[in-house]
């Protein structure tokens, strides 16, 4: 085996909705205020019973049925995750416990909303190395639980959710190259500090920084995986506010491209946000097999991480 692939992917978002006109209720805000600033509609919200395991095992569930695997095939589980309250047991291993995977590598993975990009490259890794032969890569986040809800500058932005993706031997690469990085000096820019934990960023920052830094960083991306940003089918990046997403996809030059634009019903997930919304648009024939697809994660730590793949 030459490389990997991903076999299938699955999502999971709780049932409860809150909408624009539900926030208005709680602060200063309105529809037209929220719609014009980030883009986002509705969000949904986990209830206080259902912690980030549980939704991170939904989504693993979905994408494991749509492989046709048990949960006996996984050898190495991934959880890309910044909202874990405890430090032990993980949430790769929670998962595991949930899903009935017996015998895996458990870990986790903060790289906050560039998680996923940067767990897909690990298993990808793993499996070329031949440390793992079937990967569980899961993004999951509970941004409700660190959220101030009496702030309306971040209140606004947030959602719950996972998305999972199994990953495995392939005769022919069908996930390219990571291109990864971050800005270190930069990292206050977006926080999830305190106690209790709590979500903060400094937005003018990251949008200047996400329009004029990351195009030519999702570009290389591209060439790396030997494609010009002309040939993606799709674009997935991470669902952070839609004045980032379209200006962002825009400069890339992905001209032909489907561009995600989950985070109008989703809001920001944090790590979920890709997995999540490149599931549903594979179960909505958005994208077909084969397609190139881009996932492109940034934010936290100003992290970035993407390559491209083919879809399942």
């Amino acid at each position: 085996m030459n490389g990997s692939r991903i076999a299938a992917v699955g999502h999971y978002q709780p049932a409860k909705v809150l909408t624009n006109e539900d926030l208005a209720g709680l602060v200063d805000t309105s529809d037209e205020w929220i719609r014009s600033r980030v883009g986002i509609r509705t969000r949904h919200i986990a209830g206080p019973d259902e912690p980030v395991d549980e939704l991170a095992a939904h989504a693993a569930a979905k994408a494991l049925a749509t492989a046709g695997l048990t949960p006996a095939d996984i050898d190495l589980v991934l959880v890309a995750t910044s909202t874990a309250v405890d430090r032990s047991p993980n949430m790769a291993a929670r998962a595991a416990a949930r899903l009935g995977i017996p015998r895996a590598a458990t870990m986790d993975l903060n790289v906050v909303c560039a998680g996923f990009t940067h767990a897909l490259a690990t298993a990808d890794h793993a499996v070329r190395a031949g440390g793992a032969s079937r990967v569980l890569v899961i993004g999951a986040d509970k941004m409700s639980e660190v959220t101030d809800w009496s702030d309306r500058t971040t209140c606004v932005l947030v959602g719950d959710g996972a998305g999972a993706a199994v990953v495995e031997a392939a005769d022919e690469p069908a996930i390219g190259p990571v291109l990864w990085g971050s800005v270190p000096e930069m990292g206050n820019a977006v926080r999830i500090e305190g106690t209790p934990p709590r979500f903060a960023q400094e937005g003018q920052s990251v949008y200047r920084w996400a329009t004029t830094q990351l195009p030519p960083i999702a570009r290389k991306a591209c060439e790396r995986a030997g494609l010009e940003p002309a040939d993606l089918a799709g674009v997935v990046l991470h669902q952070a506010n839609l004045r980032i997403i379209e200006p962002l996809a825009q400069k890339i030059g992905a001209v032909n491209a489907v561009v995600a634009r989950d985070v109008t019903e989703s809001g920001n997930t944090s790590a979920a946000s890709i997995p999540l919304a490149f599931s549903k648009l594979v179960e909505q024939g958005a994208l077909t097999t084969g397609d190139p697809v881009l996932l492109f994660g940034f934010g936290g730590n100003l992290s970035y991480a993407g390559q491209v793949v083919r879809c399942p």
